[in-house]
């Protein structure tokens, strides 16, 4: 075999650069010349097929991107900026506030067997999928599905789970930078009571009651009801952050008006993923230098310092300690798997979306390993981090560290500032946590936006690879999302953001990667699939994966789907139900994304000519009715003596009324309807 057509393909050829024709990677078998079909519409509208030879430079490709005046794809400047933007993708604000909660909730570190046993039948097989096949196709999650039209909609669900994502997690973000803000002070805000937003509720870390001058003032943002709960206590950082910074209503039924500096702020996060997403993936591959490295930094410096506290060692026992009885529990291993989702950012698009701009040769099988296990590894520590701080928090009020844990953004913005207000030189640990959080947030939020935008660059090549028309997209869709956007800053806006969180993380997330491993093991073929991964890294996936990818994964994910719908609980907020309508928003939602599978399903099954197909079968075979010869002759006895033919004759104007037959007679009977599709099926 010729050296130039080492590892099954040519070298020297645009496979090199991971793009072929503007992102598609065909088969490419040695010896085999490839040629490019492009279609030329004539003068008289007919189209004409020209085919020309594939150059074997570079400036081919070159050469059929300036026919088609559209850029070429983009690719990752290097292998380090991939790397570190799945790691800012994957490690986010779950990893900090979700899986340290779920963690001593469910058993503390005998939580750790059901996540690593899930980590490594569910999320590393799917996680080294979706980067492999994005990878061979060098397209997003939309365009990808050109291996199979039909199961398109697999494709719009990712987009539209990325989206939704999107949304409500910038909105997340516009809370971190407020704090942020108001934690540049000499004091922060919410060590203590005695603030304008206050309520009679209010307990300092001295277990004093707020001054009751506090409410002469008029001015107060805090509504009258909110001050007569006399039978709850809340702390200085609870009370903050839902009477200062949310201005939260009672239920979503009193939805208010938007909150401004939430918005100010959430128009600043917006506008920063836009300037880092500007140029797509050139100015991102720069970005998470800082955004995937600075947390870690972060959490180091945080984990030190909690580590030193008092009582520090009574929160980390508290969340490592195994409790094992609690595995019999299926909500633990549910909880486990669907952590999985959340933590690798799976089934979301991403994956594919972020492995398309490698390089083709680019070994997608060590990256998916070197991301998972960083991920993973990051969600121990940051529970360290974490419940260290909350040892400390339960130390100084004397008081169990159950008391004190919470999930969640009650975590990251009730809880945790709470513990750094009642440390030495609290405004500039704070300022820390919340610059660690905003960089972790951001480094998901790019990667979940850029997915959006990524998938329908694919769409449209022909004009949104322009730079001009794709700084004028990215600017349109970045703007709609800070409007819609808004209804969730307003005063019940954290009941609509939670929904949204509730809806978009369970269910459609475990469907769309059900269908996602049915679809490429079995319907595009194991075989085809360990062929793409041999291509492009020179060996093919072991036996542990094809076994995963076909059986193990599925069946796992179908279980916990079924777990899912037996376990099901509405969603909640603060310990009160919502109201009926809002519950029918939540299946709205999550129903969302899943009906696009079926919808373009059957769409694309009708536009090709399957509604013809469906309608010629829905017609009677020629070989419906009686099938022996013999039986025609008594038939043709029986109906004789039935009709006579005087008789017949004498009614025939009546009977033609009703029958549009004048004479009864062997030729104009169904009978030799019968005979006849009878014979013919035979001559077949």
């Amino acid at each position: 075999m010729p050296k130039s057509f080492e590892n099954g393909y040519e070298k020297g050829t645009c496979l090199d650069n991971g793009v072929v024709d503007g992102g598609e990677n065909p088969y490419i078998f040695p010896e085999v010349q490839v040629v490019e079909v492009k279609e030329i519409n004539g003068a008289n509208g007919d189209s004409q097929y020209e085919t020309n030879s594939q150059e074997s430079d570079e400036s081919g490709s070159n050469d059929i991107s300036s026919d088609l005046n559209e850029k070429p794809r983009a690719a990752w400047g290097g292998q380090m900026e991939f790397i570190l933007t799945m790691v800012g993708y994957a490690v986010g604000l779950g990893n900090v506030w979700r899986f340290p909660y779920l963690c001593y909730k469910n058993g503390g570190g005998a939580f750790l067997l059901p996540y690593t046993l899930m980590l490594a039948a569910v999320g590393l097989p799917l996680f080294y999928m979706e980067v492999g096949i994005g990878q061979f196709a060098s397209l997003g999650p939309l365009s990808m599905w050109k291996m199979n039209p039909l199961l398109k909609g697999l494709g719009y669900a990712m987009v539209i789970v990325s989206w939704l994502i999107g949304l409500y997690y910038n909105v997340v973000i516009s809370h971190v930078l407020y704090f942020l803000y108001a934690s540049f002070t000499t004091e922060l805000p919410w060590a203590s009571c005695g603030n304008d937003w206050n309520t009679l509720n209010c307990r300092d870390a001295d277990a004093k009651t707020v001054s009751n001058n506090t409410f002469s003032n008029s001015t107060t943002g805090v509504p009258a009801a909110m001050s007569l709960h006399t039978n709850t206590t809340r702390t200085p950082s609870e009370e903050f952050y839902r009477y200062h910074v949310l201005q939260q209503t009672d239920s979503i039924d009193d939805f208010g008006t938007i909150q401004w500096h939430l918005a100010l702020t959430l128009f600043i996060a917006w506008v920063i993923v836009f300037l880092v997403l500007l140029k797509g993936i050139k100015t991102l591959g720069k970005v998470v230098y800082f955004t995937a490295i600075f947390p870690y930094v972060m959490l180091t410096v945080l984990f030190i310092r909690g580590v030193t506290l008092p009582g520090a060692s009574v929160g980390i026992e508290y969340y490592l300690k195994p409790n094992f009885q609690r595995l019999l529990d299926p909500h633990v291993w549910s909880d486990a798997a669907t952590q999985i989702f959340y933590s690798l950012s799976a089934c979301t698009g991403g994956l594919i979306a972020m492995s398309s701009y490698n390089k083709f040769n680019n070994n997608c099988f060590r990256d998916s390993l070197i991301v998972c296990f960083v991920n993973c590894g990051t969600s121990v520590f940051a529970g360290l981090v974490i419940f260290s701080v909350l040892g400390f928090m339960a130390s100084e009020k004397g008081v169990d560290v159950s008391k004190v844990a919470d999930g969640g953004p009650g975590l990251a913005f009730v809880v945790y500032p709470e513990a750094l207000s009642r440390m030495p030189i609290a405004p500039m640990w704070s300022v820390f946590f919340f610059i660690m959080m905003a960089t972790l947030g951001f480094g998901s939020e790019f990667s979940y936006v850029e997915t959006f935008l990524c998938a329908i660059g694919d769409e449209f090549p022909q004009f949104l690879r322009i730079r001009k028309n794709n700084i004028i997209f990215r600017a349109v869709m970045l703007g709609s999302a800070f409007l819609l956007g808004l209804p969730m800053v307003c005063n019940g806006g954290i009941y609509l953001l939670n929904i949204v969180d509730f809806s978009v993380g369970g269910f459609p997330l475990l469907v769309v990667g059900l269908l996602e491993l049915v679809g490429i093991s079995w319907i595009y073929g194991m075989d085809t699939f360990s062929e793409n991964i041999h291509m492009m890294i020179g060996s093919k996936p072991g036996k542990y994966w094809i076994i995963c990818w076909k059986f193990l994964s599925p069946f796992i994910i179908a279980l916990t789907i079924i777990l899912n719908i037996a376990m099901y609980k509405e969603p909640t907020m603060d310990d009160k139900k919502y109201p009926a309508w809002a519950n029918s928003l939540a299946w709205l939602i999550s129903m969302f994304p899943i009906v696009a599978i079926p919808a373009w399903f059957l769409y694309k099954y009708c536009t090709v000519g399957g509604f013809e197909v469906l309608r010629e079968n829905m017609k009677p075979l020629p070989s419906f009715g009686p099938i022996k010869e013999k039986q025609y002759a008594e038939m043709e006895a029986e109906i004789k003596c039935r009709f006579n033919p005087s008789f017949t004759r004498l009614m025939g104007s009546q009977m033609s009324n009703t029958t549009s037959v004048t004479e009864f007679s062997p030729q104009s009977s169904t009978l030799n309807l019968i005979k006849s599709r009878s014979s013919g099926e035979s001559n077949v």
